[in-house]
Formats: structure tokens, sequence, C-alpha cells
């Protein structure tokens, strides 16, 4: 067994089958598991996926969503990561890039995503 082998395997064990396939433009809620203190919890994180980046147990993908006094915030979750108790899609929307960046620059109704037909 060589050593790319050995990797795809261990992978492959890592690898989360519940994910469903988020693409960018989906409003996606997140429920991410932390620590505070010496307590778990859960918390959630809504909003619109702007990027997706990498392949396999290393890929990431980026949320965006307006917080408190109109500021953007951006979360990068590794997508394989055990502290990602699951990922539900609120909304899918039809877009034609797969980097959403030009949305940080836009508020209010310039930044709404056409809902997608399915």
């Amino acid at each position: 067994m060589n050593v790319q082998q050995a990797i795809k395997a261990v992978e492959s064990i890592s690898e989360k089958p519940s994910i469903p396939e988020i693409r960018p433009g989906d409003t996606v809620r997140v429920h991410y598991r932390f620590t505070e203190d010496e307590a778990e919890r859960v918390q959630v994180f809504e909003g619109v996926v702007i990027r997706i980046r990498g392949t396999g147990t290393g890929a990431t993908f980026t949320v965006r969503r307006i917080g408190a006094h109109n500021v953007g915030i951006e979360r990068i979750f590794p997508l394989h990561s055990p502290r990602i108790e699951k990922i539900e899609i609120v909304r899918r929307a039809k877009v034609r890039r797969s980097k959403l960046y030009y949305l940080r620059h836009l508020s209010g109704k310039a930044a709404r995503l056409k809902e997608k037909r399915e």
C-alpha cells in the first residue's frame, strides 16, 4: 500500500455521509457544536454559502449572513468536521458564479438571490 492509498483510506473513514450536497447560493442552517466553559452546546448559523473550497476531507465552505447593525458576518466551516451536527438547506438560489464575493458589497434588496426552480 503506497502513501496515496493510505491517505485515501483515512479520508474515507473521516468523511461524513450525512452531509447534503451544498452549492454556492444555497441558504443553509449550520448546527455547530462548541464548548463554552465546560458545557457543550449547539449554535445555529444561518446564511448564504458564498464559497466552497477544496475536496475530500479538507473541503471547507464559507457562510455569510448579516448580523446586528447591518454588519456582514462570514464564517468558514470544515465540511467534514465532527463538530458540525447537521446542515439544513433552507433554500436554493440560481447563481452563475462559483464564488459569490460580490455579495460583500451589496446590502438589502440588492443582495437578494433568485430562487431556483426545481
